[in-house]
């Protein structure tokens, strides 16, 4: 093991890169509940506003997978598509089978400067989490409380008003609802079964009423969906623990451009097409696990340094005061000081804990379970 491998797999390291990033967060909420002024005011300044507020938040997440971890991410696409990418809005359709998916999604999003103004599709309950929650609270991302006779009128007002949004944006939704597993699947293609609808070997079965309507509200302001599949070599199953101790993977992201016209406007007509491109995203990684990669041309697309700028920002920004207080309190704090420090210390490491701990799969969200039983 290398000095830097070392290092990167030393806990005071972690410490401090979650402290830079909750503080940050914190700062950031603060500044965008600020400009909550700006919208009755002019309400275009206060999205291009929050979207560079955003990105400082999100950027350092990407950071942690681009620069601190090194994970490679090489895309195979079409190149007359690629050239494309960044330069217009588009519906992005992803799996869910890993716990850094939403992180290889944002590198995506960041690779073509769509970072801070990405939106996805998220429950409800995230709106009220300090940092990630509440920035994309006043981002306007779409939530829902996935009762769909209680979400509809919502998610449709939300969607509707993403029509006159002044930045280039990407739609990001998982259209499985939840993160693949092997209870999860099973119960999933049960209810495939019940309807008389084809299996899916590594996918669940899609949502379709979530997408047919975000097709619907963004139609004509969204010329295109990418179709997004990730898969990771050799096996590899990364976590954000492992990408916290800097642990490298190699991440392969197919990605094929689909028109907007090509997709049917019909509610049950735009459900069958989703199915069919769930069954041919199927038989795309089960030919990735024969051959080891997927069809197209692999491109690399190039780091951008804003990532790595506003990170050493907001480091130097906020580690020399906290360094300072540290001194002083060793050197001239009572007993009781140094106490109450380390236990600070000690609940900010189970509070960094709980929150990689929200991202492992075995500690995901029960829904697939849940709703799935009742569909049955």
């Amino acid at each position: 093991m290398g000095i830097v491998a070392a290092l990167k797999s030393q806990f005071i390291c972690h410490l401090l890169i979650c402290y830079i990033f909750v503080v940050t967060g914190l700062i950031i909420n603060f500044l965008q509940f600020c400009t909550l002024i700006i919208w009755p005011i002019n309400k275009q300044l206060y999205r291009r506003i929050n979207c560079r507020l955003a990105y400082c938040i999100a950027s350092q997440l990407v950071w942690l997978l681009e620069w601190w971890s090194g994970t490679e991410c090489t895309l195979y696409t079409d190149q007359r598509n690629y050239i494309k990418y960044g330069k217009e809005n588009a519906i992005v359709i992803l799996n869910h089978n890993y716990e850094i998916d939403f992180l290889c999604g944002w590198d995506f999003c960041e690779r073509f400067g769509v970072l801070g103004s990405s939106k996805v599709l998220a429950k409800k309950e995230l709106a009220y989490v300090p940092l990630i929650g509440w920035m994309w609270y006043f981002l306007e991302i779409v939530f829902c409380k996935r009762q769909w006779t209680e979400d509809r009128k919502n998610v449709v007002q939300s969607l509707l008003n993403l029509r006159d949004y002044p930045e280039i944006f990407w739609f990001l939704i998982h259209c499985e609802g939840t993160r693949f597993t092997e209870k999860k699947h099973k119960i999933s293609m049960q209810v495939a079964e019940a309807k008389g609808l084809p299996k899916l070997k590594y996918h669940l079965l899609p949502r379709t009423k979530g997408f047919a309507l975000t097709v619907q509200c963004l139609r004509n302001v969204v010329p295109a969906v990418y179709d997004a599949t990730l898969n990771f070599r050799n096996g590899e199953n990364p976590t954000l623990l492992g990408t916290l101790h800097g642990k490298k993977y190699h991440a392969d992201l197919y990605v094929r451009r689909i028109p907007m016209e090509d997709i049917p406007e019909d509610e049950s007509a735009c459900a069958a097409w989703l199915h069919k491109l769930y069954q041919e995203k199927d038989m795309l990684q089960a030919d990735y696990f024969k051959n080891g990669f997927y069809p197209g041309t692999p491109i690399v697309p190039p780091k951008r340094p804003w990532v790595l700028v506003n990170w050493l920002f907001w480091a130097l920004l906020l580690l020399f005061p906290l360094f300072k207080l540290i001194a002083n309190m060793i050197c001239n704090g009572s007993s009781l000081t140094l106490i109450t420090f380390s236990l600070i210390i000690v609940v900010a490491s189970i509070g960094m804990r709980w929150m990689i701990g929200m991202t492992e799969i075995e500690k995901g969200s029960s829904y697939g379970n849940n709703d799935m039983n009742r569909k049955k």
